[in-house]
């Protein structure tokens, strides 16, 4: 369980934030970066350190409690030293493993969906047939208020050329076919024949099947035959998320000035925040993350929306 916070009441957090980066930089990789910001990497983990108004906040990670403690050792004992003019207290959090941290409590979830739009009876009975028909897995479709911010969004963007990556039964299929412009298209990928068989029967009774293109195949397939140019002006992956990275590619270079890709799932679940988790797709995913925050090609924005939401627009 290798997360841990504390709060270190201060009237002088930028003051200090600077003062430890600056000494430790000298034993680590230690680096301020925007908006008052910090981070601190050690052999046993990293500490990110954030000036607020109530003080210094800081997160240490490490992949075990042991090196865990260790790092917050590091940064306490250094940030105490420093404070010659008040007594600091740094008190840290009991561990926590990524899945178990409350990315959205479920009385701001029901709020929420309180107070979105509601769905219409295709989306209703589709959520329903998901359920039934699916399983444990109906848990990989798309929330309505998520569904909804879909829509929104291909609307926003003049969409008429849209791309989706993982089709399942169909449910954000319908919210981005919904939101197309005039004589719009949505080309959406998926390898199951079972699953998308659901969709082609909610996307007629939704009344848009008639913009849908469905593909069953392997999506960098897809992704890989269509023309080098710049002809997407929407993209939503929500797929594999190992392969998250080069779909991201294929469809950047594709994308058009302005045009927007949106990204789900980007905290799997809080283990991406969590260095313990160590498999292909965290891996796959943390990367990816990374790069899009310093990708030059995009202006990217990540959202705690549900899983973790990241839109990135074409400059």
């Amino acid at each position: 369980m290798p997360v841990s916070t504390a709060l270190v009441a201060t009237d002088r957090p930028a003051n200090y934030l600077k003062q430890l980066v600056s000494h430790l930089g000298h034993k680590a990789d230690a680096r301020l970066t925007a908006d008052d910001r910090g981070t601190v990497t050690v052999a046993a983990g990293s500490c990110v350190l954030a000036a607020h108004r109530g003080g210094l906040r800081l997160i240490a990670t490490a992949e075990d409690t042991e090196r865990l403690a260790q790092v917050q050792d590091v940064v306490a004992r250094h940030l105490v030293r420093f404070a010659t003019e008040e007594e600091l207290s740094v008190d840290w959090t009991e561990p926590t493993a990524g899945p178990d941290l409350e990315i959205l409590d479920r009385v701001v979830d029901d709020y929420l969906l309180a107070h979105c739009t509601p769905a219409d009876q295709p989306l209703r009975e589709l959520a329903a047939t998901t359920r039934e028909a699916t399983g444990n897995a109906a848990g990989m479709q798309v929330s309505h208020d998520e569904g909804t911010l879909l829509t929104m969004l291909t609307g926003l963007t003049g969409a008429r050329f849209a791309v989706e990556v993982g089709t399942f039964t169909g449910y954000s299929s319908i919210c981005i076919a919904r939101g197309l412009a005039a004589g719009g298209r949505l080309l959406t990928c998926d390898v199951s024949e079972e699953w998308t068989a659901i969709a082609r029967a909610a996307w007629e009774q939704a009344g848009v099947a008639d913009r849908i293109d469905l593909r069953i195949a392997p999506a960098l397939e897809t992704l890989r035959a269509l023309p080098a140019e710049a002809v997407i002006d929407l993209a939503f992956i929500d797929a594999d998320k190992g392969n998250y990275p080069a779909y991201y590619e294929e469809i950047v270079r594709r994308l058009r000035p302005g045009g927007l890709v949106v990204l789900d799932n980007v905290f799997l679940g809080g283990r991406v925040l969590d260095p313990a988790y160590q498999e292909d797709h965290h891996l796959a995913m943390r990367r990816l993350n990374d790069l899009i925050a310093g990708d030059e090609r995009v202006e990217s924005v990540m959202l705690p929306v549900r899983d973790g939401v990241t839109l990135a627009r074409r400059r």
